[in-house]
């Protein structure tokens, strides 16, 4: 294990370099599409929709703003402080937001010393930032100081340990088929086309430093005194797919990529979405999936 000043140093550049194209390399939305995840996410994080919306929300690793600022169109969140560690991010945060016209607070912060007073938040929520923390046993007790009494924790989209076997599998058998593929999409092969694993970053296999079992994410948040905790599984066929067409489109010169290609991906991989969440999801253990959610409150009355 790296250090932890290392840990956060190479995010910090990782993050920062990535920030002009993060939207458009994950396919982010910020209308409808992006809007129906986001609140499907939340709801099964939670297993159930909020009563009422969340009054004032801390997202962690906000990066670009995928989740504060659809929850915030959605009307999930009333008041929205976003947070990364990269600067980079956090700038193009802003640029989505006043292009959304909405209002956030943007703060670079590490999420080990958060610079809030206690009990500022109804809600404290992440997406696919977990796994970048260094300690995260202090991280956990920092969302719980900040969280107000009755305040809810909810993070999203953590891999898992089996995770990371899951990945591997589509990615070689993409690596094998790349050839056929890109002689169909009439597709020219990159000279250095980036492997699996960076997907063209150098700095990639080094951002991400956990991986969890259901009984690991428990624990962080027993150990920070939250309660109620609630621990579930998330993609199984989408993420064997979308490994599978990211490595794919990697080998290829992203020019030569048909459009017919990129709206078939996309449109598949809403339909593996559904199929998980409506029929393997509420059947199978949740370590058997790609991702974790979990959530927790905060005990006593608000």
């Amino acid at each position: 294990m790296p250090s932890p000043e290392r840990i956060k140093e190479v995010n910090e550049r990782y993050h920062d370099g990535a920030a002009a194209s993060y939207d458009s390399k994950w396919g982010i939305d910020f209308g409808d599409i992006g809007q129906d995840q986001v609140k499907a996410k939340l709801r099964k994080a939670l297993g159930r929709w909020p009563s009422e919306p969340f009054g004032d929300a801390l997202e962690i690793g906000a990066g670009t703003g995928y989740f504060s600022l659809n929850l915030l169109q959605a009307g999930l969140i009333e008041r929205a402080t976003a947070t990364d560690i990269s600067p980079g991010m956090l700038a193009r945060l802003e640029e989505n937001a006043s292009r959304l016209g909405l209002e956030v607070t943007a703060a670079a912060a590490e999420a080990e010393t958060l610079p809030f007073p206690d009990e500022s938040f109804d809600l404290v929520f992440g997406h696919a930032v977990l796994h970048h923390i260094p300690d995260l046993g202090r991280a956990f007790s920092e969302f719980a100081r900040v969280l107000r009494r009755g305040g809810t924790v909810a993070f999203c989209g953590e891999p898992s340990h089996y995770g990371d076997f899951l990945a591997a599998i589509p990615k070689r058998t993409a690596l094998m088929a790349a050839p056929l593929w890109r002689r169909a999409m009439g597709a020219e092969a990159r000279d250095h086309y980036p492997d699996a694993e960076s997907n063209g970053h150098s700095l990639e296999g080094e951002v991400d430093v956990h991986a969890f079992t259901p009984g690991d994410l428990q624990r962080f948040c027993s150990a920070a005194d939250l309660a109620e905790v609630r621990v579930r599984g998330e993609e199984l066929l989408a993420s064997i797919h979308g490994w599978t067409v990211r490595t794919l489109e990697a080998t290829a010169e992203p020019e030569d990529v048909p459009w017919r290609w990129r709206n078939f991906a996309f449109r598949s991989y809403l339909v593996l979405q559904r199929l998980d969440n409506q029929v393997l999801e509420p059947r199978l253990p949740p370590q058997l999936f790609y991702n974790l959610l979990v959530a927790a409150r905060k005990p006593g009355s608000a």
